[in-house]
């Protein structure tokens, strides 16, 4: 019988400065490889055309759907085991080969029929070159998962950074050199390669795979559950965008998917690598509901104070920002981003619920939630879309109050808190942002006829302004334990 693998943490470093320095690493990184994307994205926007970007939609909703199910979820079941063996390491291995090689093939078969149903033909081409992403996947998930086990984020930053700046560089140049929407095929796929080669040389894990799986069903049902709550959220974020692609023609649909990748900016690049450290310090204090639903109203109170001012600031800035960073033709996305931009705070914490249910054994939970928006949202999205892409918008802010609502009512007592704490955790933030709001409209109104970039820098310098002051004056705990988490104060381990 193999010997167990032990994390190798040290005993002395607390878990709370081990949370600190996950957060700064793997949030910093994510911080400054998504700078690196969105310069290089916003360029590449203003040479595209909406049509491009509404093509490159059609297929994310056939690679999406897919990537749900590449094996990450099994990943997470080996970052949640106590101890590990290197038996169930080569077999994580070969379960991640096969199933990304069944999922290459699935993709290859549903190309043509992705083209007839969207009636455009380069849709099944586009399919068939982005399979070759599968074939980076268990050189990415296997690395990842050993890492986030002893919450060693720093070697996954550089990684990041590197494969960002690589995707960047080949997004803008295909750009420059007029390959037109294959510019977005092809700089995901050199992302992906990339960063399965760095983990690769840099984690130095390497081993055979085993295709045996007897002893590891523990690993299979926890993978299962958590790609099928996976698989629920893939419905939640792309059915609009496969509902739409069938009504809209691919300009409208570029205009709709890039008003939401605005919108969502937060929500979709900013959350993943907090929630990645956050199930990883769950994980290792599971069995202490105390301690679990302290840093879950934590997370909630201090991910808000970002989220809030960001989704507001983003709603009375949108006509300047977007004329600024994409330019006069992507004009008729203003309206939508507005509207978006009120229902992603509801979004931003039902993603911070998962993580806790998940590590306190509970993955099953996240199946419920994940079932339940399904339903809702696509219910909102079928009844929407008739109104066009206003409605279709307006169709998030009608289902995600009670989405939400039912998450929260299900998942705070397994987590622990109840709703008076989260709503506690909230309220600053929620009043410094609806503050900073009304204040950055009334000075948006008193202001000049300005060019869009001094028009925008202007009311975003004052809405920074407005809302850290209204913080200091209010909110001082909430000052004091950002400043503890940037290091300037001691955490308690938890």
């Amino acid at each position: 019988m193999e010997s167990p693998i032990q994390p190798t943490n040290h005993d002395s470093e607390s878990l709370g400065n081990k949370v600190r320095s996950a957060i700064i690493w793997r949030s910093g990184s994510q911080i400054v490889a998504q700078l690196v994307q969105w310069a290089a994205t916003f360029m590449v926007i203003r040479i595209l055309s909406p049509a491009d970007y509404g093509l490159f939609a059609m297929t994310q909703v056939v690679v999406l759907l897919l990537n749900m199910l590449n094996g990450f979820g099994l990943a997470s079941g080996l970052i949640q085991q106590k101890e590990i063996t290197q038996l169930q390491i080569r077999q994580l291995f070969g379960m991640l080969i096969l199933v990304n090689v069944v999922l290459a093939a699935i993709q290859l078969i549903l190309a043509p029929l992705a083209s007839a149903y969207y009636r455009q033909p380069m849709i099944g081409q586009m399919l068939y070159v982005q399979a070759l992403i599968y074939l980076t996947t268990p050189f990415i998930a296997l690395p990842y998962a050993l890492l986030s086990r002893t919450m060693e984020f720093r070697k996954q930053a550089r990684i990041n950074i590197t494969a960002s700046i690589a995707s960047a560089g080949s997004a803008l140049g295909g750009a420059l050199l007029g390959w037109g929407v294959w510019t977005l095929v092809f700089a995901p796929i050199v992302m992906f390669a990339v960063k399965a080669i760095g983990m690769s040389i840099t984690v130095r894990w390497l081993v055979w795979p085993s295709f045996n799986f007897r002893g590891a069903g523990h690993l299979a049902r926890y993978g299962a559950l958590m790609a099928i709550s996976q698989l629920f959220w893939f419905v939640e974020s792309q059915a609009d965008v496969f509902i739409a692609g069938r009504s809209f023609d691919p300009h409208l649909l570029g205009i709709y998917t890039t008003s939401l990748f605005l919108s969502q900016i937060f929500v979709s690049k900013v959350m993943p690598p907090l929630n990645e450290v956050a199930f990883s310090a769950y994980a290792r204090i599971q069995h202490d509901e105390g301690a679990v639903a302290r840093a879950f109203a934590g997370s909630v109170r201090i991910i808000m104070v970002a989220a809030l001012p960001f989704y507001c600031g983003l709603a009375v800035t949108a006509e300047p920002l977007v004329l600024t960073l994409l330019g006069p033709k992507w004009a008729e996305a203003i309206p939508i981003v507005r509207l978006l931009c009120f229902a992603m705070p509801m979004r931003t914490l039902i993603t911070l619920i998962a993580p806790a249910c998940d590590a306190r054994g509970r993955p099953g939970m996240s199946v419920q939630n994940g079932a339940t928006g399904a339903i809702i949202l696509v219910f909102s999205y079928l009844v929407g879309v008739q109104y066009g892409v206003i409605g279709l918008a307006v169709s998030w802010l009608v289902a995600y109050p009670f989405y939400l609502g039912i998450c929260l009512h299900r998942s705070l007592p397994i987590i622990g808190v109840s709703a008076a704490t989260v709503f506690d955790s909230i309220l600053p933030s929620a009043l410094a942002a609806t503050g900073m709001a009304i204040c950055v409209l009334l000075i948006d109104q008193a202001l000049p006829l300005l060019a869009p970039p001094l028009r925008l820098g202007i009311l975003v310098a004052a809405g920074g302004a407005i809302y850290s002051g209204w913080l200091a004056l209010f909110s001082r705990s909430v000052i004091d334990e950002l400043l503890m988490i940037a290091g300037r104060g001691k955490l308690k381990a938890a």
